[in-house]
């Protein structure tokens, strides 16, 4: 029901260009435009998908009001990290890949914060996917285009303005042996950014 309502809030749209919606243990990663991006990209999703997946998402933002901690636990059930003061106890690499080895995939945003700019240019990734792919070999990963969601919601809003949003899956990707961390993520940023082309503007 929640699904739903969200599909309705942001019209989205969702297109497998590379990729079928399979369930199981993958990371999709997106660019981060809006506080909307987690709730929508996990709407978008097929039932079945959206079962075995688990955004994840900034304890300090989840956990701001009883409404943001109940949506992150009990609808998204989404893995709650630590972003500002990361230790060894809590390092966010190591419930991530228990995700994974309960043979669920994750929603990530490599960017780290609301970045991507109206042109498509994204900010650096953040280097956990790299660990993760290295970490767990065969892993796929899968490029995920979010569009029109920071104009849907902007920043400092509260209220949505009447437009569509599109989510772009595209085609997996797999860390090459041998390859090195910058290589791989700038691969993955690319990736992601020609998705960008491939969507159509609402």
């Amino acid at each position: 029901m929640i699904a739903g309502m969200i599909r309705l809030l942001t019209g989205v749209q969702a297109r497998w260009v590379g990729a079928a919606p399979v369930p199981g243990p993958r990371i999709y990663f997106a660019n981060h435009l809006s506080n909307l991006d987690l709730p929508t990209l996990w709407a978008a999703m097929p039932p079945e998908v959206r079962r075995r997946v688990q955004p994840v998402a900034a304890r300090d933002y989840w956990t701001l009001t009883p409404l943001h901690r109940f949506l992150a636990e009990r609808v998204f059930h989404a893995e709650l990290i630590e972003r500002k003061a990361v230790t060894r106890e809590n390092n966010p690499l190591r419930q991530m890949e228990a995700i994974i080895d309960r043979g669920n995939a994750l929603i990530i945003f490599p960017e780290g914060r609301r970045g991507t700019s109206d042109d498509g240019e994204l900010l650096p990734f953040k280097p956990g996917m790299w660990h993760l792919a290295r970490n767990r070999p065969g892993l796929e990963l899968v490029p995920t285009w979010l569009d029109n969601l920071n104009r849907i919601l902007p920043r400092g809003e509260w209220l949505p303005v009447p437009l569509l949003a599109s989510v772009t899956f595209g085609a997996p990707l797999r860390l090459q042996e041998g390859e090195a961390k910058e290589a791989f993520l700038e691969r993955c940023s690319a990736a992601l950014a020609a998705l960008a082309d491939e969507d159509p503007q609402p």
